[in-house]
């Protein structure tokens, strides 16, 4: 397993990527298993990160480093969720402490699945299916509230820049030294209908995060979930591994880690490139894939590497704002279909829609001048 500040020197191989899901709404970490290169050996561990040596690959194996990782992780889960319960009170004051609880629970339910996926043959793969599944179902379930509340913010706080002094189209006429005319007109048009825009975007979503709120709590307190979070207790004191696994050599982690880095990478080099036509929403769903793999590849450096590797924090932190964006613009998309509004509201959120497709083409730039493998964007 490469580090991530190493180059690849050869396109990687095309293997069978994980099934897609966009939004924060969306599953992570779900993606059925795919075929792994035939007779592709690991380049090696190499240094974890800067300031945390390698592992000796002689302690690379299942109950040394997998076992012990998942018993953490499980362990996490459950502090979060008593953090939950405890600071969930109808008061006030509760509501910081219990999101943050939330997002820890779903960090932890994360970590877990994408481990069971990338790891599944050194455990027991029906019991690794099944609770990566349920926890793929209560990390999807959690995630909706944040993500319709976030998705708010953002619209609304991009309509209150848009009305603003000036709009961007009108800002770059003048630059380039065009007439400014349509600056006024454009910014009195926008700012007729962004006020009715932002109470439409409102309305939308603030019910949308109240039904995830409700269908959360009801998540939380069903036999279902229950039944999960005794699944992951069982999990803190022991992991059910595959029969055969145990005292095997570093290729029974080494193997399945190298695989999802090369998904990953293969993801990446098949990405759109730089100079091709903006606004195209089809190519919406490459770029998800690839983060929903870059997730798993993470994760896989966290197991076997014991650290988290800095190298891709910012290629994951722009393609987390590109699917924010994506998210944010269907949003304004869906609330200009909305029947008999005015024309003013409808052109507001025409002009809202196009400011986050220029934020996904910005996060896309991003990704690409943080992204650590530069010859895999250079291949496609």
């Amino acid at each position: 397993m490469r580090r991530p500040d190493q180059q690849t020197t050869t396109r990687p191989t095309t293997d069978p990527a994980p099934g897609t899901g966009t939004g924060a709404d969306a599953p992570a970490d779900t993606a059925p298993g795919g075929a792994g290169e035939q007779g592709h050996r690991p380049a090696g561990t190499g240094p974890a990160a800067e300031g945390h040596p390698a592992r000796d690959t002689g302690d690379l194996t299942t109950e040394a480093v997998l076992a012990p990782y998942l018993r953490g992780q499980a362990a996490d889960f459950l502090r979060s969720l008593r953090l939950h319960h405890e600071h969930s009170a109808p008061a006030e004051s509760g509501g910081h402490d219990a999101a943050a609880a939330t997002r820890a629970l779903r960090r932890a339910a994360r970590r877990i699945s994408g481990s069971l996926h990338t790891f599944r043959a050194a455990l027991d793969p029906h019991w690794a299916d099944q609770l990566r599944a349920e926890l793929a179902w209560l990390s999807g379930v959690l995630a909706r509230e944040h993500a319709y509340a976030n998705r708010l913010t953002r619209l609304v706080e991009a309509l209150h820049q848009l009305s603003g002094p000036a709009l961007p189209a009108a800002r770059g006429a003048r630059a380039a030294g065009e007439p400014a005319a349509s600056d006024a007109q454009g910014r009195a048009a926008l700012g007729v209908g962004a006020a009715r825009a932002g109470a439409l975007l409102e309305r939308r979503l603030t019910l949308a995060r109240t039904r995830s709120h409700s269908a959360a709590l009801q998540a939380l307190g069903s036999s279902r979930f229950h039944a999960v979070a005794d699944a992951v207790a069982l999990l803190a004191s022991d992991v059910p591994l595959a029969p055969g696994t145990t005292g095997r050599t570093a290729e029974a982690l080494l193997e399945p880690a190298e695989r999802a880095e090369q998904r990953l990478l293969a993801a990446v080099a098949a990405l759109p490139p730089a100079d091709s036509e903006p606004y195209n929403e089809a190519q919406d769903a490459a770029w998800h894939q690839a983060r929903l793999l870059l997730r798993l590849h993470r994760y896989a450096h966290e197991v076997v590497l014991g650290a988290a590797a800095p190298a891709l924090a910012s290629c994951g932190h722009a393609l987390d704002l590109h699917r924010d964006a994506v998210e944010a613009a269907a949003a304004a998309a869906a609330a200009a279909r909305t029947p008999r509004i005015a024309p003013a509201t409808a052109y507001a959120l025409g002009v809202l829609h196009a400011d986050q497709r220029h934020e996904v083409e910005a996060a896309r730039a991003v990704f690409r001048e943080t992204w650590p493998y530069a010859t895999a964007l250079t291949a496609s």
